[in-house]
């Protein structure tokens, strides 16, 4: 029931993923109506999408702790339920983050030695991708809590992209070791002393785009200032060019050939396809949604829940945190 446009956009993306695989067993989770109707009009495989009704939506301004005490028969809670009780594999929500991080923590739990969750997305540079963490779920954070955003990082990248050894940065203002605040040199030294980590040392925010690293580690503050900025920054080019289309004759006349040309690039830089960020650290697989996905964009969110339930990523996380521990004693 979350996201800018609900069912309206979650039910056609959901068939549309069904047709595409045919191992994709849904259940969702909301209130009756519009999903009943919805459902009906485009015409769901009966035997593999089931229905859980509920009576109460999670808003986008409602306070992530009022969730928790309040709302028991919500879409978002119910559903991360499931998680909990083993009757689904994974959730995917594209409602309010803040109450999402919150029911996830409290009904399933963390990793053992993971103190926070931590939302992960891929941005798409020199063909192939950088992994940033913290995006948003924890605006402050210790030393200790970005060192483990490092580990849990470095393992589901490992996973996700098949690279054994995922090269791990630092986000800071400058590449030199005594850059940076106090916490950042500190974490720094924790990544330096963990020889299960391929630490490359810290990265400048230029650098993002430019394959210097696999994972980048940063507070959730930093992290959303940088991808919300990236976007923008996609967006506004891409206007920029429609708008140069437009006012130039000879453009206008090439723009045929010049948009076949672009597509691809176009295609690559697209922050909808990359839709879908995983939280992680949880006892279970929880995924975010933009709140603005429209279809294409919730398809691609369906899909990384999928590859995110077949990577059995919080034990794997367990282990990798359980072997740089060892390191460090």
């Amino acid at each position: 029931m979350g996201g800018d446009f609900g069912p309206r956009c979650i039910i056609p993306s959901v068939a549309r993923c069904l047709e595409q695989d045919s191992r994709l067993n849904v259940v969702l989770v909301g209130s009756p109506e519009p999903m009943t109707s919805l459902c009906a009009s485009h015409q769901l495989p009966a035997d593999r999408v089931s229905f859980i009704h509920t009576s109460e939506i999670i808003h986008a301004d409602d306070a992530p702790a009022s969730v928790l005490r309040g709302k028991r028969d919500s879409s978002m809670r119910v559903a991360i339920e499931l998680v909990r009780d083993g009757r689904a594999d994974g959730c995917l929500s594209a409602g309010n983050t803040g109450a999402l991080m919150v029911l996830a923590k409290a009904l399933l739990g963390t990793v053992e030695g993971i103190q926070r969750p931590a939302i992960m997305a891929a941005l798409p540079v020199a063909g192939k991708f950088c992994h940033v963490l913290d995006l948003g779920a924890n605006v402050d954070c210790t030393a200790r809590q970005l060192f483990e955003f490092a580990v849990m990082g470095s393992e589901a990248v490992a996973e996700l992209t098949g690279i054994e050894q995922p090269r791990v940065g630092l986000l800071n203002i400058g590449s030199e070791i005594n850059k940076g605040s106090l916490r950042v040199r500190e974490v720094s030294e924790l990544l330096r002393d963990s020889p299960s980590l391929n630490y490359i040392g810290h990265v400048e925010g230029n650098e993002l785009f430019q394959d210097r690293a696999d994972v980048v580690v940063c507070d959730g503050f930093v992290g959303n200032v940088m991808l919300k900025a990236s976007e923008g920054l996609v967006d506004y080019m891409q206007g920029e060019m429609r708008r140069a289309f437009a006012d130039n004759l000879l453009l206008r006349l090439l723009s045929p050939v010049l948009r076949r040309s672009l597509r691809p690039m176009a295609e690559r830089l697209n922050p909808h396809q990359y839709n879908g960020v995983s939280l992680l650290g949880l006892q279970g697989v929880v995924v975010k949604s933009h709140g603005n996905a429209g279809q294409p964009a919730f398809e691609a969110a369906i899909r990384q829940a999928v590859r995110a339930c077949q990577s059995d990523m919080p034990q794997r996380i367990a282990a990798r945190l359980a072997r740089c521990r060892g390191d460090l004693l």
